[in-house]
């Protein structure tokens, strides 16, 4: 990693954390969630980075992806997670934290399960960066089990490049026996406690999108939508919503890309007993035998 993709990576960081501190202090309970996506989204941009996802707003058990559409009348209840993405030249931040918005706070061990899971992941690495990639899961798995509750398994980290979300490796959130370390690069680490079964399964649209096969639409809506995201996104994640905000019948065209093979729309990710899920995430730098969290 050469010094200019370094700081581009601590810059999208920095624009996270600021983005962080801002949802924490404007979301409430009874909040819609059209409005939080609205001004995180315009936060961001205001900062002068741009979204490197649509902020996903899951509640209870969504363990993630979803994002609210123009229509949306659902509020901020329960157990939210809030998951950030930053880019900043197409360097990623990803970062996400979770919130007990009930009246007597019955989630709050339950988010510190996760949070500490992912303290301890980090105390690990930053011990020894050379920890595989088995005994960062195992120690997730237990500091949840440790509190009575469950990691999902099927959920894991990943590595990060340049406008690309999930570049190829995955971290786990329990000991998969991999014991491959993770080498100089960037990482999101991000456990899921909850108090079911562990797993999850792919629910209805998150109204979340990417491309996946950039090629000519048929459509003079569905091309002008398409170079809109490009430009913006390349193949980054992007929205419904922020499409509604910007093109007339933005709901058909994106239905032409997909039949088109041109997107690919994100299924919501569901807790299989639906219990309530908690999310605690950090973006790492590995760089030269050091480990640093650009989100923290």
């Amino acid at each position: 990693m050469d010094k200019q993709e370094l700081a581009n990576y601590i810059k999208a960081g920095e624009i996270a954390k600021k983005a962080v501190a801002y949802a924490k202090e404007i979301i409430k309970p009874g909040m819609p969630l059209l409005e939080i996506a609205e001004k995180i989204h315009k936060k961001i941009e205001d900062l002068n980075a741009i979204p490197a996802f649509p902020v996903n707003l899951a509640v209870n058990d969504i363990a993630a992806h979803y994002h609210p559409i123009k229509e949306d009348e659902s509020k901020a209840e329960g157990l939210l997670k809030v998951d950030i993405g930053v880019h900043f030249n197409g360097y990623i931040a990803d970062t996400a934290f979770s919130l007990d918005l009930t009246p007597d706070n019955k989630y709050k061990d339950l988010i510190k399960a996760s949070e500490e899971a992912l303290e301890n992941a980090l105390k690990k690495l930053k011990q020894n960066p050379e920890t595989t990639l088995n005994e960062i899961g195992k120690t997730i798995k237990e500091t949840i089990e440790n509190k009575k509750f469950s990691p999902i398994i099927n959920l894991s980290g990943h590595s990060l490049s340049q406008y690309n979300l999930h570049a190829g490796i995955t971290i786990p959130n329990y000991a998969n026996g991999n014991k491959n370390k993770l080498k100089e690069g960037a990482y999101a680490i991000e456990p899921f406690a909850t108090t079911g079964e562990g797993r999850i399964y792919e629910g209805g649209s998150s109204n979340i999108y990417r491309i996946e096969n950039p090629k000519t639409p048929r459509s003079p809506n569905a091309r002008k939508i398409l170079e809109y995201v490009f430009e913006k996104y390349q193949t980054l994640p992007f929205s419904l919503r922020e499409v509604q905000e910007k093109f007339p019948g933005a709901r058909i065209a994106l239905r032409e890309l997909e039949q088109q093979g041109i997107i690919k729309n994100y299924p919501q990710l569901i807790e299989t007993s639906h219990k309530p899920v908690s999310q605690a995430e950090h973006t790492i730098i590995i760089e030269k035998g050091k480990v640093i969290v650009t989100t923290q």
